[in-house]
């Protein structure tokens, strides 16, 4: 697991470049299209992006001069705002605001790197915390615009190294219970990791040694899209399980977000 803040932002930087070059040539009835996430265009899933990153800026102001976070009275303008863009202007303003975004994180000297502390959703975050956040967000929502225009795409692969150590906030977040617990112990590759799932009242990642109902082997990339909820049928890998363990038990706790 990367405590370098600077490996987090590097990786944001590898999404939005090609976040970048997934839109380049998109006409109006290409950001129309549909993208992976069922409720939303690619140019709406650009316009979201665009507007979670001046919302996150407003986070770094606040860290920056010593302010309280931003009143959540604020962000439905924001929204407002975004929504209302036309599908070019969702594109265009979003690689603009997050190229600037990232231009700050980017600028931020080391002591500000180490020291920073950022009050965001009630508590206080570290640079680091605040990049598990975003890079999260740029590099999910860009595999949903790339795999809406090559269903082979993949998550990027300097994101997997990063993210597969960092979905315990995930799984608490989205994750869904079941009446019936149980738990599967999960192997890796690229790279390789052990740990168990535990669905119960919630969904928790416990240690690889906790007693467990199967296995479940498959690719980090595979596994981190899971836990956004972006493994269905279509677009998940050949998996191996024991017991009973199953990819349809695990779907159901991983509802996505």
């Amino acid at each position: 697991m990367s405590s370098n803040a600077r490996d987090w932002i590097a990786a944001t930087r590898t999404a939005y470049d090609r976040l970048v070059e997934l839109g380049r040539d998109l006409d109006q009835a290409g950001l129309e299209a549909q993208s992976y996430d069922s409720d939303w265009s690619i140019g709406q899933v650009y316009s979201h992006l665009g507007s979670q990153a001046e919302i996150m800026n407003l986070f770094l102001d606040a860290a920056r001069d010593g302010a309280p976070a931003p009143s959540n009275e604020l962000f439905p303008g924001i929204w407002d705002r975004w929504n209302a863009k036309a599908p070019l202007d969702w594109r265009d303003d979003s690689l603009d605001v997050n190229g600037g975004h990232l231009a700050r994180l980017e600028s931020l000297t080391q002591e500000q790197l180490d020291t920073l502390s950022i009050p965001m959703f009630g508590g206080q975050w570290d640079v680091v915390g605040f990049m598990r956040l975003r890079l999260g967000e740029i590099a999910v929502h860009t595999w949903d615009v790339a795999v809406a225009l090559d269903p082979a795409a993949t998550v990027s692969a300097d994101a997997i190294d990063l993210l597969i150590d960092n979905l315990t906030i995930v799984a608490t977040r989205s994750g869904k219970g079941s009446d019936t617990p149980y738990a599967v112990r999960v192997t890796t590759t690229e790279p390789t990791r052990e740990f168990t799932v535990v669905v119960g009242e919630g969904v928790t990642l416990a240690d690889a040694d906790t007693a467990h109902d199967g296995t479940l082997s498959l690719p980090a990339e595979a596994f981190v899209r899971l836990a956004y909820g972006r493994l269905d049928p279509d677009h998940a890998p050949v998996v191996e399980t024991t017991g009973s363990a199953s990819l349809v038990k695990l779907r159901a706790a991983f509802p996505g977000f």
